[in-house]
């Protein structure tokens, strides 16, 4: 199976704090793959710098055998990879169907196709469509920054702590998605602090400590393993 993302001997730093250390890890096409880790061990920031929100210290970024270490955020968004950021970020003063058509801003073809397929997502989206972003519900605002990061026909899309400040029933719902929007081809790479859920719906996952990958396999082999269990899964080792 062909790799979509290389990233190799990554570091980023924020003036002299290293958050990210000489990380290499690969995402292969069509599969989901997360991150998990603690707060603070460099999840988003290496969300951050695959998208071009922050500029590596050093390393390599690749998407579809493409350098994308120092590209503009829109350059690497018309490359076909889109984020969702942590805390959703919706435009709180626009509508809902006004958010959606943000996310495609760098289109220039016909946007039905793509807004009919995320409202068979999330119908709850088609019945707001004209409701103010800001008046929607945590759960609904996360639908909102996923289906508009959808609307830039994205072949990879991350998502950081798409769950944060979720209830339960609506953080399986979330889930989901993730898998439904997997399904009908899109790869997807996941930053979560719910290990748990991550890990059920990860093909493959990589464990990060202090900005350093120190573990790495299929979602259900990391959710079996003892240090794994015992750091994020709130289970005790025997």
């Amino acid at each position: 199976m062909s790799n979509l993302l290389e990233v190799k001997n990554l570091n980023v730093s924020y003036g002299g704090i290293k958050a990210v250390k000489e990380i290499s890890f690969q995402v292969p096409k069509g599969q989901v793959v997360t991150l998990i880790g603690a707060n603070g061990a460099g999840k988003s920031s290496t969300l951050r710098s695959i998208v071009g929100l922050v500029k590596p210290e050093s390393g390599s970024i690749q998407f579809k055998d493409t350098e994308l270490a120092g590209l503009s955020a829109d350059q690497i968004v018309a490359k076909g990879i889109t984020l969702v950021p942590e805390g959703r970020r919706v435009f709180s003063d626009l509508t809902v169907l006004e958010n959606l058509k943000i996310g495609a801003y760098m289109r220039k073809d016909s946007l039905d196709d793509d807004l009919n397929w995320v409202h068979d997502l999330f119908p709850r989206l088609k019945e707001r469509t004209w409701q103010l972003a800001g008046t929607l519900s945590g759960g609904e605002q996360q639908m909102l920054a996923i289906g508009r990061a959808l609307m830039s026909k994205p072949e990879l899309i991350m998502m950081d702590e798409p769950s944060l400040g979720l209830a339960p029933i609506v953080v399986q719902g979330v889930f989901d998605i993730i898998k439904e929007i997997n399904k009908q081809g899109v790869t997807i790479l996941l930053v979560e602090q719910n290990a748990n859920m991550a890990l059920k719906a990860a093909d493959l996952g990589y464990v990060m400590e202090t900005g350093q990958i120190t573990l790495q396999g299929s979602g259900k082999e990391l959710a079996e393993n003892e240090e794994v269990k015992a750091a994020y899964l709130g289970k005790a080792k025997k």
